[in-house]
């Protein structure tokens, strides 16, 4: 996949969440993991090549700096961002990497320093967001903890992406999964209709095992078609982080089968993914 995970209007899929206030503590955890394997790089490593092709390290903490931005404006100032989409229509396929192109030119300490500023202020605005709202967005109108939701995805997602191109051991996943996996059960429709394909009338049955051994569920107990594994390689797969023949996650059914084949958890048109290991190939 291009590995840029397009500020998902997906996430405006999700059913209402009472109470936002988890999401967002997560997505704050998410970034203050992410923040220290960059937060003391020379200027050569922020220019290493990540998974994703053109991009290096700088692009990919540019491109949640851009989207942090894109979201606080839709949050605070609804005029500036339809103005923000109508330039963006101007270019719809080039403005998410003109953001991060930009971003990732700007000195190493002044993109950090945006980068923090920048979801500090995110976070402030969603917490204290009226109960109920909902802000606009490249596609649907999204709620808080949608935003919140998105957000986490991007950040845990594109801190995978970081982690792979400098080497380093990834951040232990966490309970904090929860949330994408969410995510990820609900555009099963998107997904196949994306590829053009008409999504089954029967919901599916997901069980996942979380990080910390919990078991969490999705559709009926009797469904024909059924995913199991661990909540950490369905993550991978609806971000294509990883690909299936990679992952321990098994499908029951022909539906479930096809699902794995062609998951994602993020807007635009189908990624690319992940070729597969040399061990796995």
């Amino acid at each position: 996949m291009q590995a840029r995970l397009l500020v998902s209007p997906l996430a405006a899929m999700l059913p209402p969440m009472a109470d936002p206030t988890p999401v967002i503590d997560a997505l704050r955890a998410e970034s203050e993991e992410l923040d220290p394997l960059v937060a003391e790089l020379s200027p050569e490593r922020w220019a290493l090549a990540s998974p994703a092709p053109g991009w290096t390290v700088a692009h990919q903490v540019a491109h949640l700096a851009w989207t942090d931005r894109a979201a606080l404006m839709a949050v605070t100032d609804q005029a500036a961002f339809a103005r923000e989409v109508e330039t963006a229509l101007t270019s719809p396929g080039d403005f998410v990497d003109n953001g991060a192109e930009e971003g990732a030119e700007k000195p190493p300490e002044q993109l950090l320093a945006d980068w923090r500023a920048g979801r500090e202020a995110l976070e402030d605005a969603l917490r204290a967001a009226p109960e109920g709202a909902r802000f606009p967005w490249y596609g649907p109108p999204m709620s808080t903890a949608s935003m919140a939701t998105a957000r986490l995805m991007e950040t845990w997602a594109h801190g995978l992406d970081v982690a792979d191109a400098l080497g380093v051991p990834r951040i232990a996943p966490s309970d904090r999964l929860r949330h994408i996996v969410r995510l990820g059960v609900r555009t099963r429709d998107f997904a196949f209709g994306v590829h053009g394909l008409t999504p089954p009338f029967e919901e599916f049955r997901v069980e996942l095992t979380s990080p910390g051994g919990e078991v969490w569920e999705y559709g009926p107990e009797d469904a024909t078609d059924r995913v199991t594994g661990p909540a950490l390689d369905f993550c991978l797969l609806v971000t294509q982080r990883a690909h299936r023949a990679d992952l321990a996650l098994r499908a029951d059914g022909p539906d479930a089968d096809r699902w794995l084949d062609i998951a994602q958890a993020f807007a635009g048109p189908p990624g690319k993914g992940r070729a597969p290991s040399e061990e796995s190939a």
